[in-house]
């Protein structure tokens, strides 16, 4: 059962990848289609077709290996300066940029002058290629919003799931408890398991984030109102100082820093709670924030991704992760002794991620992604808008085609991070507790 459950969890994603990938290309195809460029193929997947169907002018299919997808449009790049595609060269880099060039102008048909991707203005130009992406994020968003406001995410409440004992420091990480720690003021102020914390001080305390703040800002006498069995109680309590854990101007912790605060000593219970629209907005521009710190962050972690596939190293949990490794972590998910509605939601959320992280990664403006065509876009328009302030000639379309050298350069440290990725993913995987 373990093994059927992990195949079906890895079939999942696969699917989950291709819907993601042709929905990204539904994205470049609708809008070039707008903009009147042809379009000859739609293609989820690389490597062999194993099915394709014509539609129009347009081959729609699915090619055996799904690691990505492509539309063709004609006319990706400006013929050369002789208004030809230019003779071959004996040059490396001249031989890149005029095999780019010649491929944007294969199944050139006679009234497909004024149907070629360079002709169109600018902004269509972006537009085309900001879609694509887009379209991954429209998805990672719908995903997201839909889970955190129906399923929700894990929260600490004011309700007590334990007391401790005695002051320990934080920073010490141990349990017990020993002769000559103080007793902790919940538990000299009685408080117990189950109890729900409504107030502090007199003052009604909306949540635990909430209730934390009010323990951390107070050191001495303090009032803690209760609901228990139905009932409200005020217990007395004087808090300690202690050290605790630091928390960012989020509320968040921050691992491994601690400060000195108010201590109360008990364990808040954990649950998952559907959060509202505003709270899930905001939750996701975090995401959002923390997955572009993350792509920026990339080539810092390619020590460790190195060390944990060619050696000893740990596999930390934030490490990188390719498709692979998301399938695998697929599969266990199928395994985890979990509620079927607990796998549902994380299964979406994998899936967001991993389409938020195919918006970011496209964004970047480096060809051959989809931010490298929009940054050539982009600069041709400021070249011409600089020509037409200072009535000096059209400079006519940048060629992207001479960045091609540059695009063999990106796509192929891409490659090698891609299969350092493969080989952590296979040997030393994350895994989800």
């Amino acid at each position: 059962m373990t093994i059927l459950l992990t195949v079906l969890g890895i079939a999942l994603f696969g699917v989950g990848l291709l819907i993601s990938i042709a929905w990204h290309e539904l994205g470049h195809l609708s809008t070039a289609k707008l903009f009147g460029i042809r379009v000859p193929q739609y293609m989820v997947g690389f490597g062999p077709t194993i099915w394709s169907r014509h539609k129009g002018e347009t081959e729609y299919g699915i090619k055996a290996i799904p690691m990505g997808g492509y539309i063709r449009m004609i006319g990706m790049f400006p013929p050369g300066e002789d208004g030809r595609i230019e003779a071959r060269s004996t040059s490396p880099w001249r031989g890149m940029i005029e095999d780019a060039r010649s491929a944007a102008f294969e199944e050139l048909k006679p009234g497909d002058e004024k149907r070629l991707f360079y002709t169109r203005k600018p902004w269509k130009r972006v537009i085309v290629m900001f879609a694509g992406p887009f379209m991954n994020l429209v998805l990672a968003v719908a995903i997201f919003l839909g889970v955190a406001m129906t399923f929700g995410f894990a929260a600490q409440t004011t309700e007590v799931a334990g007391v401790q004992k005695c002051v320990i420091s934080q920073s010490e990480k141990r349990d017990t408890c020993n002769a000559a720690d103080k007793v902790s003021p919940a538990q000299a102020a009685g408080l117990k398991e189950g109890d729900k914390i409504v107030a502090f001080n007199g003052e009604p305390v909306a949540d635990w984030s909430d209730l934390s703040n009010h323990i951390r800002e107070t050191i001495g006498p303090a009032t803690i109102t209760v609901e228990r069995d139905g009932q409200q109680q005020v217990l007395k309590a004087t808090l300690a100082e202690n050290t605790v854990a630091k928390k960012n101007a989020d509320g968040e912790v921050v691992p491994g820093e601690y400060v000195p605060a108010g201590y109360l000593g008990f364990a808040a219970r954990t649950e998952i709670l559907p959060l509202s629209f505003p709270d899930s907005v905001d939750r996701m521009g975090d995401m959002i924030q923390q997955g572009a710190e993350s792509m920026i962050a990339l080539p810092s972690k390619v020590p460790d991704l190195w060390n944990a596939a060619f050696s000893d190293g740990e596999r930390k949990d934030d490490s990188p992760v390719g498709v692979v490794g998301a399938a695998r972590i697929s599969g266990e998910l199928l395994n985890v002794d979990a509620p079927t509605q607990n796998i549902v939601a994380m299964f979406m959320m994998l899936l967001a991620g991993f389409n938020l992280s195919l918006f970011l990664f496209n964004m970047l403006p480096l060809l051959p992604l989809d931010g490298g065509h929009i940054a050539g876009a982009l600069w041709e328009s400021v070249r011409r808008n600089v020509a037409r302030v200072f009535r000096r000639p059209d400079p006519g379309p940048f060629d992207v085609a001479k960045l091609m050298p540059v695009a063999y350069v990106v796509a192929g440290i891409f490659i090698c991070f891609t299969l350092l990725v493969l080989v952590a993913d296979v040997v030393n995987p994350v895994k989800i507790s």
